[in-house]
């Protein structure tokens, strides 16, 4: 370490002092006025020198042990996941209730300050529908379940084999006008809960007064069975499908899933695959109600609903 400006003794002099405290029987008093030193500080370099040898006369850092406030190591795990989903540092520091300097400090120290650190993403398809449920995006987003505490991406650790303990299918909705969704965590992605997952969901929008009149999908097998195309024309729905290997073409699906990921899945430590999907619900309710949107110029997505209907009440007037 290097020796402070102001220190009256290097090692070699404190050597010279202690010796003459413990070899040559000098008083604590004579050996600190004798190197100009306080009798504190001369009796503090005899105990070190006393219980460490030499080693012990070198200064030692003033910093800290230890920091009160160091965010935990699972916190950072998880400040990292999100990042990795491309949420700012602002949308972080929010979701955790953190200071936005704390947020930015820990992404900086992991070297996520930039979202341009990250791979690019392919720029997405940008459109913006009209009428409330003039189109609605359906995708499934299939997370891991959990048996015995958190995940890798809240932990920062992995277990050397993986558990087998099979998965859970997060099916997803989401109107494009309003980006008001509806969202189910269910057994499998088969024909039939697809069906019945687009069903609740249009009778879902159906409740707040929102006609649905066409539905996109990926080109998966469940999109593609019989029964889907049995029940699209059983509620007069038009279907539509993402180009093959574009599954951009259904951004706003993917964007609200990326959402969901940092705020929900990732967002808290679960215990159990039951208590994460119990906090689903509470979730996605701030997410239609109070979240702003930055594409709805700051709305939660029932508020845009609202204004949409406004609007076209006003056009009558």
């Amino acid at each position: 370490m290097k020796l402070h400006a102001n220190a009256p003794l290097g090692p070699k002099g404190k050597a010279v002092m202690v010796r003459r405290v413990v070899e040559e029987g000098w008083s604590l008093m004579e050996a600190a006025e004798a190197a100009g030193i306080s009798d504190r500080r001369c009796r503090e370099w005899v105990r070190r020198y006393r219980a460490e040898g030499e080693a012990g006369l070198h200064d030692r850092s003033s910093a800290q042990k230890s920091v009160a406030n160091r965010t935990e190591e699972a916190r950072i795990a998880a400040i990292a996941a999100l990042r990795r989903l491309r949420m700012t540092a602002a949308e972080i520091a929010e979701a955790f209730e953190m200071a936005l300097s704390t947020v930015s400090g820990i992404l900086n120290r992991i070297g996520l300050g930039k979202l341009s650190s990250l791979e690019p993403l392919e720029p997405p398809n940008r459109y913006v529908k009209d009428r409330p449920g003039e189109l609605l995006h359906i995708d499934v987003k299939k997370l891991v379940r959990i048996s015995d505490g958190a995940g890798h991406r809240m932990t920062g650790k992995r277990t050397t084999q993986a558990r087998g303990v099979g998965w859970e299918f997060v099916h997803v909705c989401v109107d494009d006008a309003t980006r008001i969704a509806y969202v189910e965590v269910l057994t499998d992605e088969k024909g039939k809960t697809a069906v019945g997952f687009l069903k609740r969901a249009v009778a879902y929008y159906r409740a707040h007064g929102i006609t649905v009149e066409a539905v996109m999908t990926d080109n998966g097998s469940a999109y593609r069975s019989v029964v889907h195309a049995i029940a699209c024309r059983a509620l007069g729905l038009k279907h539509q499908r993402t180009r093959p290997y574009r599954p951009r073409t259904n951004g706003e699906a993917e964007r609200f899933i990326r959402t969901m990921l940092g705020g929900w899945a990732y967002g808290a430590i679960y215990r159990c695959s039951a208590e994460r999907t119990r906090a689903l619900s509470g979730w996605l309710d701030f997410y239609n109600h109070r979240r702003r949107h930055g594409s709805l110029g700051r709305q939660p997505p029932f508020a845009r609903l609202t204004e949409i209907r406004n609007n076209v009440v006003g056009s009558y007037i």
